[in-house]
Parts: structure tokens; sequence; C-alpha cells
């Protein structure tokens, strides 16, 4: 990468483009592993615009840009709290979403958005930071093990009428 990257705080203004963003990179990333039947229904309810306008207006959920010459590369949710997917504990920080446009994936940027989840973990005095990885995911798995992730547990993961199942996996602040 030849610069550092940006960031952003996402706000309700930013929906269309975190909906385009968020849709673009979770395809790109699961298309070729699942139905597209399964994938269109994820992407239709998750990427939903009531349901990100809801998810921006939550106070214990956060979306962030990765930035390149202005323009988003990647995407950051955080959930706090009781937010949070399977562990509501005020000491911890959820890591829900990492996701890099293919074009600049190799390129530090979710290391760029780690590092962020990291750094506001860490403000909030969190004692730990956790997320949920789908165990067909190799690439993402190694990525969290290299920045000292441990698996503790595992959680279901509906895709459609898919049920897949997620490591959970933490690292203590």
């Amino acid at each position: 990468m030849n610069q550092s990257p940006g960031i952003l705080r996402i706000t309700l203004q930013d929906l269309p483009l975190l909906q385009k963003i968020g849709r673009e990179t979770f395809y790109e990333s699961f298309a070729s592993v699942n139905t597209p039947e399964n994938m269109q229904h994820y992407l239709d309810q998750s990427f939903s615009e009531a349901a990100l306008a809801e998810e921006l207006s939550h106070p214990d959920m956060a979306y962030y840009f990765a930035l390149m010459d202005g323009e988003p590369v990647g995407y950051l949710k955080l959930n706090f709290g009781a937010a949070q997917t399977d562990i509501q504990d005020d000491a911890s920080v959820e890591i829900q979403r990492i996701y890099v446009r293919q074009a600049y994936q190799g390129q530090k940027v979710g290391q760029f958005l780690f590092e962020h989840a990291l750094a506001i973990a860490r403000q909030r005095g969190a004692e730990y930071i956790w997320l949920g990885v789908w165990d067909g995911n190799p690439n993402a798995i190694r990525f969290y093990e290299r920045n000292g992730f441990v698996t503790f547990g595992q959680h279901e993961f509906m895709l459609g009428d898919d049920r897949q199942r997620d490591w959970l996996m933490r690292l203590d602040l």
C-alpha cells in the first residue's frame, strides 16, 4: 500500500454507500461457496435499508469506512454492551464485520480496520475483543490468529436455509 488509509465514522447519510459496499464485499467473499438463493436472502435481510438504518441509529453499534484517496475501500462494524450478538459483556467489544473490497485486499486495509477496532476497545476500557468467524473462511481465521486471537467456542450462523458454524475467537487486551 502506497499510503495509509483514513477512517470515517459512518452515519445515516452514508447508508446508501454502506449498503452498496456491504452487499458487494459480502457477495465477493461468499457467493462462490453458497447458493444464489441463500446469498440473496442474506443480502436482502442484513443489508436492507431498514436494517442498516436501525443499526446506524443504535447507540451501541458503530460503523467505520476505511478510505483511500477519499474513497471507501472497506468497512468495520463494532458492537458494544447489549448490542453484541453472543456475549453482552460491558467489558468486551465485538467485531461483527471487517470487509475489504476485493481490489484492495492484500494492501493491509483489513489490518488497518482491525487496529482501529483495537484502539476503540482500549479507549472504552474493554478487557477483551471478540468475534465470530465462519469455519469455512480459513484466510480470516489465519488473519485473526496472527493478530493473537484464540478460539473459545462456536455458534450457529444461518445463511438463508444453510446452517453454518462460526468459531468464536477472542483477544485479551
